[in-house]
């Protein structure tokens, strides 16, 4: 898919986005198992994007992103509540998977669909050249978006954030960090550097921007 194939404009790139079936008609690999439900968030004058996995499944029923626990701590890491975070003036939102991928056999999220990345991502991110900072949220969107420094496991990388965020990234500098779900509790137990060091300057960086 070529980036003359669609209008560039984000509000335009979001209609044509909230349409595709790629994933159940011309998947790769199996098709997705629910009917598609597209979900992000773009902007021509957010500052900051959020770039985490894909929609959850009350995000699915709901159509909002982050509408659930994982967000109240998402929310509480920027240091902002739900007015601003869901104002696309000044935020945007871009999963590596726009649809809810479905559950595992052990009832977890399977991973995001690889369609939305190789058609959609590299047009979306061009269309928004304003933004100053990406945060990428668990492992596939820090491959993404990551052009040098990433490390082999989430934990590395997340450890490696200031190197990584004073290097460069795919479209803008980038943030690395867990993703919010309260599964990955005991992970921050076990890493305080996280909320001591790179939250307060995550939120010190979110209220510049926002």
């Amino acid at each position: 898919m070529t980036e003359s194939a669609f209008p560039q404009t984000p509000e335009a790139l979001y209609g044509t986005i909230r349409g595709c079936r790629i994933c159940r008609d011309a998947p790769l690999g199996a098709p997705l198992p629910i009917e598609p439900n597209p979900i992000l968030v773009v902007s021509s004058t957010a500052r900051l994007v959020i770039a985490s996995q894909a929609p959850g499944n009350i995000a699915d029923r709901t159509t909002i992103p982050f509408n659930d626990p994982s967000g109240t701590r998402l929310r509480q890491w920027l240091g902002i509540g739900r007015d601003i975070f869901y104002d696309p003036a000044r935020l945007a939102i871009v999963p590596m998977g726009f649809c809810f991928p479905g559950n595992d056999a052990k009832g977890g999220d399977l991973p995001p669909r690889r369609e939305c990345r190789v058609t959609w991502h590299e047009l979306v991110m061009a269309s928004m050249p304003q933004v100053e900072l990406v945060l990428a949220i668990g492992l596939h969107a820090q491959r993404f978006h990551i052009v040098e420094g990433a490390g082999a496991s989430l934990t590395e990388t997340v450890a490696d954030w200031r190197k990584i965020l004073a290097g460069r990234g795919r479209y803008a500098p980038v943030l690395p960090m867990p993703h919010p779900s309260w599964r990955n509790t005991p992970w921050l137990k076990r890493h305080p550097w996280f909320d001591a060091e790179l939250v307060p300057e995550l939120q010190r960086r979110v209220a510049e921007l926002v």
